[in-house]
């Protein structure tokens, strides 16, 4: 077990280009100090300058992905040069009617090199083990699928 902590930090300022309302501009740090500047979507009265929150869900889905991917392909003997994800969320009305980031969709460019090649039955373990394996896919009640990428 683990537990993982961050802090989000927000001060009242006036909205950019809306009068008579606030900014929705606030920072997260994380562990090691980085900080990252984060907001509302633009839909939402966000600033298109900072990270909003769905992209920081689909980026957190899209790094668990990758971590385990890259963990089962070693242990399988695979050597992997390169990773490149594009993931893509859905906002839609959830079936109970609320906001949700109801899909994601994910699309790894994996490039392989080493001496043992990869046919598109073994890739499609690999994504499956680390679908089934990812904290954050488990975590989540959206549909998650990933694009054949081969």
């Amino acid at each position: 077990m683990s537990m993982h902590k961050a802090e989000i930090s927000w001060d009242r300022q006036g909205h950019a280009s809306e009068l008579g309302t606030y900014s929705r501009n606030h920072i997260a740090n994380l562990n090691g100090g980085q900080s990252v500047n984060v907001s509302a979507s633009v839909e939402f009265k966000g600033d298109e300058q900072c990270a909003d929150p769905e992209q920081m869900l689909i980026s957190a889905l899209s790094s668990c992905h990758m971590l385990f991917f890259l963990t089962i392909a070693e242990m399988r003997g695979y050597k992997i040069e390169s990773y490149k994800d594009t993931p893509v969320g859905y906002l839609e009305k959830s079936d109970n009617g609320s906001m949700a980031v109801t899909r994601i969709e994910l699309a790894p460019q994996v490039v392989f090199g080493g001496e043992k090649a990869i046919d598109q039955k073994a890739l499609a373990r690999i994504h499956n083990s680390a679908h089934k394996n990812c904290f954050i896919r488990n975590s989540i009640k959206a549909e998650v699928t990933i694009k054949d990428t081969f």
